[in-house]
């Protein structure tokens, strides 16, 4: 058994010797250095035991040797970071590598809270809006013209008001007769339906869906009662205070189309001419 006043790895004695334990176990300098010491990444020479060894994900490197690459500055106990392997000084790497702010054009550091919207970025400071001047944050904005609005502010300067509510319109407008207003205020008189996106009518300066016009002020079919809207170009035929739907306009009795013939007549009912003999 090994003496323990021995290197563990090579057996030379250590009395009076410089040695090291590692895990319990004595090692000669020579032998510790060559079993567990590291290579500098810069100069790629021995960290022997005598010389601090200041590591970063598995590198490497004296003290004298952890600098800056771009200013040659040291960065034992400054704060650094890499890329692409390669370490820097914090103003270094954000002078050559950070954001600038759209607004006082200055680097944004790392570790500060950096806003962005559209390829642009801004410290949070720098980040008001152009009206109030204050921070906008998380806070719902509009950018008109390259300047950032707050909501509130938007709207006071550049938002269209709905006819009907008197409200700014920020989304879903709607114009009609040139005056903007907002999708839901714009619906029919009657049913008070949206009326966005369908076909609807006016009258007395009021708007109606189809069916509320059509129910209130269109005549009715002789024939089958149903409103006749004559709205969009639809034809219809009309006699003595009456009209029909082109497709009603029928002989009572036949049942033939009447439209573009002579018909006749007997109280409330048309015939054709070959019916009408009957009478």
């Amino acid at each position: 058994m090994a003496d323990c006043c021995d290197c563990t790895e090579c057996k030379q004695s250590l009395y009076g010797n410089k040695y090291i334990l590692k895990e319990e176990e004595p090692y000669c300098v020579k032998c510790y250095e060559a079993l567990f010491s590291h290579n500098c990444e810069v100069c790629h020479k021995l960290i022997g035991c005598t010389n601090k060894d200041l590591s970063f994900k598995d590198r490497h490197w004296h003290s004298e040797c952890f600098l800056c690459m771009e200013c040659n500055r040291s960065l034992v106990e400054r704060p650094f970071a890499t890329r692409d392997d390669v370490l820097m000084c914090t103003e270094c790497y954000s002078n050559k590598f950070s954001a600038k702010c759209i607004a006082c054009l200055k680097t944004i550091m790392p570790g500060t809270k950096k806003m962005e919207h559209k390829a642009n970025s801004w410290h949070e400071s720098c980040f008001t809006c152009n009206r109030c001047q204050q921070p906008i944050g998380t806070r719902t904005f509009v950018q008109k013209e390259a300047n950032n609005y707050c909501l509130p502010c938007y709207e006071k300067l550049f938002a269209l008001q709905c006819v009907q509510c008197k409200k700014p319109i920020t989304t879903g407008g709607v114009n009609y007769r040139e005056q903007p207003w907002h999708k839901e205020c714009f619906v029919c008189i009657g049913c008070k339906q949206q009326l966005a996106g369908q076909r609807f009518t006016s009258r007395n300066d009021f708007t109606y869906c189809l069916e509320c016009f059509c129910n209130l002020f269109a005549k009715k079919c002789a024939s089958c009662t149903i409103p006749i809207s004559g709205l969009g170009g639809s034809k219809y035929i009309s006699f003595e205070q009456r009209q029909w739907h082109t497709n009603c306009f029928n002989c009572k009795k036949c049942c033939v189309s009447l439209v573009g013939r002579g018909f006749l007549t007997c109280k409330d009912d048309v015939l054709c001419a070959d019916c009408g003999k009957d009478f």
